[in-house]
């Protein structure tokens, strides 16, 4: 059962008889509403156009060189879930709180600024919304803006052949208020090495049509088979 639904994983609470058997494959990979990730798989979340499939304008890429990164951290989007009002809380950007190293919007003019402040930022934050799994770790990837995960509970895509922790940096929710101070204190050395590390894992985040080895359908299809291996059905 594939779906990146939000309420995806309460259709096979409905009738647990029925779907004791599926490997479920979501995008609200949360270990605290019922994702067994021995079991189910955990599908990263991007946005594809309407009726399309394939790489798309959203899936574009950035190759700026860290040296062209002035922007310490960048997030927008909207005020969805208890996350991302501590985050707003915290950091939002406006005329009584800026700070130009940490820009954090719930809206922005155009997809054209959203995309370059990307490009232009050395973290990008991605903390959950309504449900744990944000498309913006994968915009981020796809921009070689190292991705900060901000969430509970997730269990993140891939991870049975993928170090998150090589390629990102992980800060817990309680620690949202100190997130410049966090983030300050990675390494030059460090994030250079994460930098390098987020292009090298891109391919795995592109979906193309028809499929290319090692990218996204590819390292689903490697989850579902170490699953596979892993339960009997």
């Amino acid at each position: 059962m594939v779906s990146c639904h939000d309420w995806a994983p309460e259709v096979s609470t409905a009738n647990p008889k029925f779907y004791s058997k599926f490997i479920r494959v979501l995008c609200n990979a949360n270990t605290s509403e019922g994702f067994r990730p021995n079991r189910d798989a955990s599908l990263p979340e991007l946005y594809l156009q309407y009726g399309q499939l394939g790489p798309t304008p959203t899936q574009s890429r950035s190759d700026h060189p860290p040296s062209n990164r002035t922007i310490l951290a960048f997030f927008s989007g909207g005020a969805h879930g208890y996350i991302r009002r501590l985050l707003f809380e915290h950091w939002k950007k406006d005329n009584d709180n800026s700070d130009p190293q940490v820009q954090v919007f719930e809206h922005l003019p155009n997809r054209a600024i959203y995309t370059a402040k990307m490009g232009s930022s050395k973290f990008c934050l991605c903390p959950s919304g309504y449900e744990v799994a944000s498309p913006r770790i994968v915009e981020a990837i796809n921009h070689g803006c190292v991705p900060v995960l901000i969430s509970a509970n997730y269990s993140l895509p891939f991870a049975e052949v993928l170090d998150w922790s090589e390629f990102t940096v992980s800060v817990p929710v309680e620690r949202i208020g100190e997130l410049k101070e966090i983030l300050e204190g990675v390494s030059e050395e460090r994030y250079l090495e994460m930098y390098e590390r987020v292009k090298r894992v891109r391919r795995h985040f592109v979906l193309n049509r028809p499929a290319k080895a090692y990218d996204l359908l590819h390292m689903v299809l490697h989850s579902l088979w170490l699953r596979r291996l892993n339960v009997r059905l």
